[in-house]
């Protein structure tokens, strides 16, 4: 999928043609010829990047950035790729995850704790490693100038300690990566946006992700660009609904706690009413079964992360 989305003010989406259509965006930044991507899929979405900067007459040479908003492969898998494809971008990551990038040896060993050594192979192939020289550590309330246009670097735990959001100066948007949460577009309701917590393993932290969502509010953001799945608006009423959200997660594995051996699929078995339960009050009109569908591999990621917090406070 090679569409390009046009946004307002130089902002481009389209499909990293990652696992499936509509599943994570990457996003890019364009200001008098220079260009900022954010999030990076895996290696094989290099073409849909290469083809993205040839529609707007942008040469290899004119990326500056290519920004990490957090390093779970999903997200990072084909920076390495990018970089030696881009010679003149650097990499900008959250301090916690430049040394993975310039090693991503226990970057794929988490990896595939979570998903198997087979499955990572067959989703991300080779990650490559990136010269440490070339790697801009994102300390919180790092600026970066992008042919003068002013990119603002946040340091957003929750989803995971080396985590960032982006503020686009210009724009007033926030590139959230997965702080800002879920928003699939094949859900969308008479113009309306569904979102949905991500509490993925295995830093999922509730009360830094609920202060992260209050810290991107402080911007006064006109839009969000999650990389699940691009632009979101009315900000405000999503953010609550994210923390009502993320209080209602917890509330499941609170009860769960001492369910033994089969808490993990108890809690997800509730999260998934929880999520159908949503979808219907929200107006969707598609049939559960499909719904459980795009959001399968993000219950059992839920699911997983709260069993980690439910172990962590023990």
């Amino acid at each position: 999928m090679d569409t390009l989305i046009r946004y307002e003010n130089g902002i481009y989406a389209f499909d990293a043609g990652y696992v499936r259509p509509l599943l994570a965006a990457i996003h890019l930044i364009v200001e008098n010829g220079r260009a900022a991507i954010v999030d990076t899929g895996n290696n094989e979405s290099l073409g849909a990047v290469e083809r993205a900067l040839a529609a707007l007459d942008l040469a290899p040479e004119c990326v500056d950035y290519v920004i990490l908003t957090h390093i779970h492969l999903d997200h990072a898998g084909g920076a390495g790729a990018m970089m030696r494809a881009f010679p003149n971008a650097r990499l900008v990551v959250h301090p916690r995850g430049a040394r993975h990038m310039a090693d991503p040896a226990k970057l794929v060993a988490g990896a595939t704790a979570v998903y198997g050594a087979a499955e990572v192979r067959r989703l991300y192939g080779e990650v490559l490693p990136i010269d440490a020289g070339r790697i801009v550590e994102a300390a919180h309330e790092l600026r970066l100038d992008l042919a003068g246009r002013e990119l603002l670097c946040l340091d957003t735990p929750g989803h995971a300690r080396h985590h960032i959001c982006i503020v686009d100066c210009k724009s007033g948007g926030i590139f959230t990566g997965d702080t800002f949460g879920l928003s699939y577009r094949e859900l969308d309701t008479d113009g309306r946006q569904f979102i949905f917590p991500t509490t993925t393993p295995v830093q999922f932290d509730p009360q830094a992700m609920h202060a992260s969502l209050d810290l991107l509010m402080s911007y006064r953001p006109t839009a969000m660009y999650l990389t699940h799945y691009s632009q979101v608006v009315d900000v405000a009423a999503k953010a609550a609904e994210l923390h009502r959200l993320i209080d209602a997660h917890l509330d499941i594995a609170r009860r769960e706690k001492d369910s033994g051996p089969d808490r993990h699929s108890r809690m997800r078995a509730m999260l998934a009413h929880l999520l159908v339960d949503e979808a219907k009050a929200f107006g969707c009109q598609l049939p559960p079964a499909e719904i459980l569908e795009i959001f399968a591999t993000d219950l059992e990621l839920n699911a997983q992360g709260l069993g980690v917090w439910l172990d962590a406070q023990n």
